[in-house]
């Protein structure tokens, strides 16, 4: 199936709890990915983008339009490269290489790399200011975490050497401050909407970073 491309494209009408707003989603075979075309599908991809989305809207707290990126289309590519997956803007990429060579659940490991690629489509930014790029992913780590996409390998609660260290080490720390403050990840999304400080830590949980982390690593550490 080389050079098969398939197109498949759904609209997402949430409801009005959420406000009224349409997403497009497509899903493009470039690669020709055969594994992806037999255990995973583009139409188990477009459902899984639309639940992702309103998923990660609850997650964030977004509530309305408003509150939200104005992204009215989410495209996703099956390409032929290495590494997993990358986000740029709207557009998810994932390795046909990654899925055809996977050893285990290759549609539970896919739709834990989707929750977290989407989180980057419509996480904040920190518009233009310097932010921690484990802090990035940590967030959409810690998404694939709440939505219960969490993979075997990786590390448990406390361990890690840094706060900002990324991927699942600042998911699962993020994941202890949501704990003090339901909501926290939320609000510092929702901070990280105008600009980026290490103080937003402090307004929302009144400790620095660092104190916070140095709290969760004594909570979880062993005798």
């Amino acid at each position: 199936m080389a050079n098969l491309v398939l197109i498949f494209s759904i609209f997402a009408i949430l409801s009005a709890i959420q406000g009224i707003l349409a997403v497009d989603y497509t899903v493009t075979n470039t690669a020709g990915g055969a594994r992806f075309v037999r255990d995973i599908g583009a139409p188990y991809t477009l459902r899984t983008m639309n639940a992702s989305t309103s998923f990660i809207w609850r997650t964030f707290q977004q509530t309305s339009p408003a509150d939200r990126k104005a992204t009215q289309k989410v495209s996703s590519f099956i390409d032929d490269m290495d590494g997993v997956a990358y986000t740029r803007g709207a557009e998810i990429h994932f390795s046909a290489r990654y899925i055809q060579s996977y050893s285990g659940d290759v549609k539970r490991e896919f739709t834990g790399v989707l929750y977290h690629e989407m989180a980057h489509v419509w996480q904040w930014f920190g518009n233009g200011q310097q932010v921690p790029g484990g802090l990035i992913e940590g967030i959409a780590d810690y998404v694939r975490l709440k939505a219960g996409y969490a993979p075997s390998h990786w590390v448990g609660p406390g361990q890690g050497n840094r706060w900002d260290q990324g991927y699942d080490v600042t998911a699962r720390f993020l994941d202890y401050c949501n704990s003090l403050r339901n909501g926290f990840v939320a609000e510092l999304n929702k901070k990280m909407r105008n600009g980026y400080s290490n103080s937003y830590f402090v307004d929302l949980l009144g400790k620095t970073v660092d104190q916070l982390w140095r709290d969760y690593k004594a909570k979880y550490a062993t005798a």
